[in-house]
């Protein structure tokens, strides 16, 4: 552990939130030259102190551990490079546009990526209202369905959450513009389908 690095993290992030040395040791039980030692490079925080330190800082343990508090490159807003994120613990849907560090009961969750070979659903579209009204043939069970669908354009997510024993379909609205339908299987993972109007 290189103390320096991390004691520079505690200064910025403590700093980033508004805390003086003195609110941050009171939220940790140790006295404000403790935090001052820690943030000059000098020590670093006891084991047992770390993760009330990075709830108390909002930052991610493991980042702080290293040092490294490294700004993600500023995202371009194309939601065509929207990143899709399912916790394999809790089922917890996250949605990302820009590359960040996900985490879910403990757990780093990495995107997911379609599959190459989309299963055959038999997609079906048609107009309904104002809405187009999509379905395909998949089992909906509680150990076999589709967990979600999100319809991706270049501008804009919409992102609906099916659950086992729902009908297999869903309502868009109606935008005359391509672009691409996502369907997450629980047991085939990721499926991408261009579709077109």
């Amino acid at each position: 552990m290189d103390c320096t690095k991390i004691g520079a993290s505690i200064r910025q992030l403590r700093q980033e939130r508004g805390l003086t040395q003195q609110q941050l040791a009171d939220g940790l039980h140790v006295s404000h030259k403790t935090v001052s030692k820690w943030e000059c490079g000098l020590g670093c925080p006891d084991s047992a102190l770390w993760e009330r330190l990075s709830a108390l800082l909002g930052a991610d343990l493991l980042k702080l551990l290293q040092g490294d508090l490294d700004a993600s490159r500023p995202d371009p807003g194309n939601m065509a490079k929207v990143r899709f994120y399912v916790c394999p613990v809790c089922g917890n849907l996250l949605v990302g546009t820009g590359a960040s560090g996900v985490f879910c009961c403990g757990r780093s969750v990495e995107p997911l990526s379609p599959t190459p070979q989309p299963e055959p659903l038999n997609l079906r579209m048609e107009e309904m209202d104002l809405d187009y009204y999509i379905s395909w043939e998949h089992p909906m069970e509680k150990d076999h369905f589709l967990q979600f669908a999100a319809y991706v354009q270049d501008d804009r997510v919409l992102l609906i959450r099916l659950y086992p024993e729902q009908e297999p379909a869903v309502r868009i609205p109606a935008s005359r513009r391509d672009g691409f339908l996502y369907l997450y299987c629980t047991k085939h993972g990721l499926q991408q389908h261009k579709l077109k109007f």
